[in-house]
């Protein structure tokens, strides 16, 4: 539950295959109010996909720095941004074939606006809040209808 008027979010991304079919789930709570998002893709990854959950949870915010806590089952998100990863990739222009440069950049620039604190919580447990952006994110991507993720088929047909 949100504490006060904390924003709470939570997300989850998944795909069936490493690259394959993926979605993402969201579930943002304000108080008493509930807000879920989710889309699936014809071709991703899981971890473009745990990303694009929080993307999308911020990009759908009509107020700027707020303060909220995004909770994620990814170490992937939570580390590359609270061991501050992402902002040496920024800043190398993510040299050394770092993955996600399309999605991490618009990270980047939408986190400017919030008060942004991270928490991990153990995948495919018993966190009520998690389990559904599961369902959201699996849902989306077994059901469709499939969007194109354009940054990952960028980036494969340069290889």
């Amino acid at each position: 539950m949100s504490e006060g008027h904390q924003l709470v979010i939570y997300t989850d991304g998944a795909s069936r295959g490493n690259p394959g079919p993926g979605g993402y789930g969201a579930i943002l709570m304000w108080g008493e109010k509930r807000k879920e998002l989710s889309a699936g893709y014809r071709l991703t990854t899981n971890n473009r996909m745990e990303l694009l959950a929080v993307i999308v949870a911020l990009e759908s915010l009509t107020r700027q720095n707020i303060p909220l806590t995004i909770f994620t089952d990814s170490q992937y998100v939570v580390n590359s941004i609270e061991k501050k990863w992402v902002d040496g990739w920024i800043k190398n222009d993510f040299k050394g074939g770092k993955k996600n440069k399309d999605l991490w950049i618009r990270y980047y620039k939408l986190a400017k606006n919030f008060s942004i604190r991270l928490k991990w919580v153990k995948g495919h447990a018993d966190n009520p809040f998690n389990n559904r952006c599961d369902v959201l994110a699996t849902q989306a991507a077994d059901k469709g209808p499939l969007l194109i993720d354009e940054g990952y088929e960028r980036e494969i047909a340069l290889k």
